[in-house]
């Protein structure tokens, strides 16, 4: 845990940083992120359009093990500041769909740091930091995202299990998900994540303080997206997530929306009470 406050003004020299990748949309990896999250519906194909946010199984980010830290992401200090809070969770974000990806399509992003702050939360200090990802096809800007990462120190041992928090009212729309192991590895082996929260259950309790393995907060963010998608029967014009309370192995994630027009309003609710992740999704006209 840490013993001081994060120096803002020494991580705030990482704000402007840029970085630049290519990929290719390759329909191979599509078709394994549909039997990942049992996508229904026929095999994807070239030239289908990318479904909403799986563009984060791409632009995969190959460090060696030797410069893993100690939870397995890329060791701070690099691209994105050297926050010193043992952990990181996605905390939301807003993302902006200009275009179709088409499958089989060369891509290019762009991503830039766009902020750095801090405040007190219950739990101790948090760190906040804003990344801003474009995604292009062909010269022309397909993806728009603006992605908030938070920092933070573990609970203290016997601190008990955080409160479960808001529980709205039953969707009108709904549909139950339940992860595994399985769904898990397939999906960190996918995002080349090495983020051991979601298949080190000893170093998950004793180091992050959960006590079982962490669904993936983007897995959570797909789903919705894709549940916002179906239910609406367009393309998504932009889709914001907030991510609320972890999502524990063990718990069944139920998908849940209302329409109004051409917006949804999508959550995950929890197994135990309260809920994970509140989206919202504009459609295409």
């Amino acid at each position: 845990m840490s013993a001081t406050a994060p120096d803002l003004d020494h991580l705030r020299q990482w704000i402007g940083r840029e970085d630049e990748d290519e990929d290719i949309a390759a329909v191979r990896h599509a078709r394994l992120m549909a039997a990942t999250i049992a996508r229904p519906g026929p095999a994807l194909e070239a030239g289908d359009a990318l479904p909403p946010l799986w563009h984060w199984i791409y632009f995969l980010e190959g460090a060696p093990a030797a410069e893993l830290g100690r939870d397995g992401h890329p060791a701070r200090g690099g691209f994105l500041p050297p926050v010193p809070l043992s952990n990181r969770m996605w905390a939301g974000g807003r993302v902006e769909f200009d275009a179709p990806v088409p499958l089989g399509a060369p891509m290019r992003k762009h991503s830039r740091i766009l902020s750095v702050d801090a405040k007190l939360g219950r739990s101790g200090p948090l760190v906040f930091v804003t990344v801003r990802h474009e995604v292009f096809t062909n010269g022309a800007r397909c993806i728009a995202e603006e992605h908030d990462i938070v920092y933070r120190d573990p609970p203290p041992p016997g601190g008990g299990a955080p409160a479960a928090g808001e529980s709205p009212e039953p969707g009108a729309h709904r549909r139950a998900v339940e992860p595994d192991t399985t769904l898990l590895f397939r999906y960190s082996a996918l995002t080349f994540n090495g983020h051991r929260i979601h298949y080190d259950l000893d170093y998950c309790r004793r180091v992050e303080g959960y006590a079982n393995l962490v669904i993936h907060g983007p897995l959570v963010a797909t789903l919705l997206a894709g549940f916002a998608q179906e239910l609406g029967g367009k393309p998504l014009r932009r889709f914001e997530y907030r991510a609320v309370k972890p999502a524990i192995l063990g718990t069944t994630l139920t998908l849940e929306a209302n329409r109004e027009g051409g917006r949804v309003d999508a959550w995950c609710r929890l197994g135990e009470g309260g809920v994970s992740m509140r989206a919202s999704a504009l459609l295409a006209p």
